[in-house]
């Protein structure tokens, strides 16, 4: 018995058993992120690039929050060995545990940046003066770069909504160069979008979101070496 755990070992410890391991693993991710938004993936690859449509794209938007922390949840906590390989098991774990407190935070998120972006779209109709395009421009960023934030701390730990939002705005400041990362993959991701099509975004999602919390590393690593027990 001791011999074959010791072999199982060996054959999952080397480097192209883990690069092996590693790839299984965003394929697996990338399916689970495929299924888990595909009830708003579909309507939106078919919606009209049109600004009357974008209720209708924050409404398709929804299930991707749940879907992005729980493949966070699972390529944090899987180990890349391919002797114990369990990447399926380990998202929906994470889906089912971050699920409330991801609503909380990714709603109000949407909500905020379908208000700013009808807002703009519809600036004349909406009397927004010219001067506010800069402010509410600045508003969105903001808030689509802490939600981000949010969404990483809310997938790995366990505190309360209020904390959550404190701390990814905190860190916003504190980490300038996790917000620097974070906002030239957003921007790379909306460049893909307009460039290629929704779809394509979906397609390289596993890929993304693992560049994102590589990017939120130093953020993850401070929360718990100082906010954590």
């Amino acid at each position: 018995m001791s011999d074959t755990s010791q072999v199982r070992r060996q054959f999952g410890d080397g480097p192209l058993s883990r690069a092996a391991a590693r790839i299984h693993i965003l394929l697996v991710v990338e399916l689970l992120l495929l299924l888990t938004t595909l009830p708003g993936l579909v309507p939106l690859v078919l919606l009209g690039r049109d600004a009357s449509n974008l209720p209708l794209v924050a409404a398709c938007l929804l299930p991707v929050g749940p879907a992005v922390s729980a493949a966070l949840y699972a390529l944090r906590h899987q180990r890349p060995e391919l002797t114990d390989l369990r990447p399926a098991a380990v998202f929906w774990r994470g889906y089912r545990t971050n699920l409330p407190g991801v609503l909380r935070i990714w709603v109000p998120a949407l909500l905020w940046l379908t208000v700013i972006a009808v807002s703009l779209a519809h600036r004349v109709a909406a009397a927004v003066p010219s001067w506010w395009v800069a402010p509410l421009v600045l508003v969105g960023v903001g808030v689509t770069l802490g939600a981000a934030n949010a969404l990483v701390i809310t997938s790995l730990f366990a505190f309360r909504t209020r904390d959550v939002l404190r701390l990814a705005l905190h860190f916003l400041v504190r980490a300038p160069g996790v917000t620097v990362g974070t906002a030239a993959l957003l921007a790379a991701a909306a460049g893909i979008t307009a460039v290629g099509s929704d779809a394509v975004l979906a397609m390289l999602g596993s890929v993304l979101v693992l560049a994102l919390l590589r990017t939120a590393e130093p953020m993850v690593d401070t929360i718990r070496k100082d906010f954590t027990a």
